[in-house]
């Protein structure tokens, strides 16, 4: 599809939480929901092109028998039924993982991610595989559009996840995030992101980075992203070493913030006029709620996070360039041929590196989460935008992900909030937490929704 197509229907995202009363009461059930998905499959996936592989045969089975256990009052678990779909650098039994790449083209592994084999115990019905960029990086995406407007991208590398469910294709979807690609495509897309603390779903079976990266749904709403993240940690917990989500079986009530800080981050002065004044509009109304708002002017700490910040993207990208090394640098007849050049040249790069770069990095990185971690006492959350503004023009570029390095590199959960517009496209308002007080955020989260949107 050219980028001059005719422009698609407003995209409608289709929550599952709402919709398990009627199910229970037979007035709805698990497989006219998924049909009604697929409705929107053929609305706009010939010109959105959010999956690369989709098996609707299976996901029709699996809703059929999803059906019968509401009817018979025996559902697995709260998603039963849901439709998801997988970002395609996480491997699935029955469909091919292709990583985005030429190299992985066709590849199946013969077995799922523990998220999927957690995903399909709970009852899910799995549409298919997500687009993704290169190895999740920031390579170009290929055909992906974004739903509000075809000619923009829909942002990276969560790119096919973020689509699928602004256009209700799905209820949720897997992505994954090492710098900024669950946070800001969902921005772009006008959709729930849940990033969730570092380690706390298990990350086995998937081919994303490695020390900063993490597992987490995109989806519909706040309280189907909990349940999905909920579903994968109570069954597989999460990375090994690591004690796995902390929180509540059932999604975390809406709680008043007392206090938040506003972050004014690297990413400010390259923020679009439009997107500050829709946050500046935002923090107006929340501190009009009785919201005190703590900034570097009035909160020395947040001064402190701000200048220790600064640095993120610069650290985020030599640990998570250092960290290709291995897998990518491990084959042992590497065809430079089928790698984008910015997959090459991040391989050189990381090559070139010593171990003790590495370990100065890390070290860095530990000394900005230590100052981060000190405004824990002082406020609920802090608050800044998702991306620099809605999506950009041209699907070349996945966006700049200024806004997101900062949540990754401390390693804290965060939430993408579609409560912000500009020109009638999406901009999501970002939270961040904690580490392992995701539920906290989550809670946090559904009372700004409720006071914002």
């Amino acid at each position: 599809m050219s980028p001059s197509a005719e422009p698609l229907p407003t995209p409608v995202a289709r929550p599952f939480f709402s919709a398990v009363t009627a199910f229970r009461s037979g007035e709805d059930s698990p497989r006219a929901f998924l049909d009604r998905c697929l409705e929107s499959v053929d609305e706009f996936e010939p010109t959105v092109g959010a999956f690369v592989h989709m098996d609707v045969k299976a996901a029709e089975q699996a809703a059929d028998l999803a059906s019968r256990r509401w009817r018979d009052g025996k559902p697995l678990s709260p998603i039963d039924g849901m439709p998801v779909g997988i970002k395609d650098i996480i491997e699935t039994a029955d469909m091919p993982t292709q990583c985005g790449s030429p190299y992985f083209e066709g590849h199946r592994s013969g077995r799922d991610s523990a998220s999927v084999m957690a995903l399909r115990q709970a009852g899910a019905v799995i549409l298919g595989k997500t687009v993704t960029t290169e190895f999740a990086g920031p390579s170009p995406l290929g055909d992906t559009r974004n739903p509000w407007d075809p000619r923009r991208t829909p942002g990276g590398s969560s790119s096919g996840s973020a689509a699928a469910v602004a256009c209700g294709m799905v209820t949720a979807a897997l992505g994954t995030q090492v710098i900024g690609s669950m946070v800001r495509p969902a921005s772009y897309c006008g959709v729930v992101a849940f990033k969730g603390t570092v380690g706390s779903i298990n990350r086995g079976g998937s081919h994303d980075g490695l020390s900063q990266s993490v597992h987490g749904p995109l989806a519909a709403s706040l309280e189907d992203a909990w349940l999905v993240a909920r579903t994968i940690a109570d069954r597989v917990g999460g990375d090994p070493g690591y004690p796995g989500l902390f929180g509540p079986a059932d999604p975390p009530d809406p709680a008043k913030p007392r206090k938040v800080a506003v972050l004014r981050t690297a990413g400010w002065p390259v923020a679009d006029a439009g997107a500050r004044r829709a946050f500046e509009s935002a923090i107006e109304r929340l501190a009009s709620a009785g919201v005190e708002i703590a900034t570097a002017e009035s909160l020395p700490l947040v001064a402190e996070v701000e200048d220790a910040i600064l640095s993120a993207g610069e650290v985020s990208l030599g640990i998570v360039g250092y960290e290709t090394i291995w897998p990518l640098g491990a084959y042992r007849e590497l065809d430079r041929s089928k790698l984008s050049k910015t997959a090459s040249d991040r391989l050189d790069a990381a090559q070139a590196m010593t171990l003790d770069d590495y370990r100065t990095l890390l070290a860095q990185r530990e000394r900005v989460r230590a100052v981060f971690a000190g405004l824990a006492p002082e406020c609920d959350a802090a608050l800044t935008l998702s991306a620099t503004g809605p999506a950009p023009l041209g699907i070349e570029w996945t966006g700049d992900t200024v806004f997101n390095t900062p949540a990754s590199l401390l390693g804290v959960p965060a939430l993408n909030l579609p409560v912000l517009s500009v020109d009638g496209l999406p901009l999501g308002l970002q939270a961040i937490g904690f580490a392992d007080r995701d539920s906290d955020l989550l809670g946090t989260g559904r009372w700004l929704i409720g006071a914002l949107a």
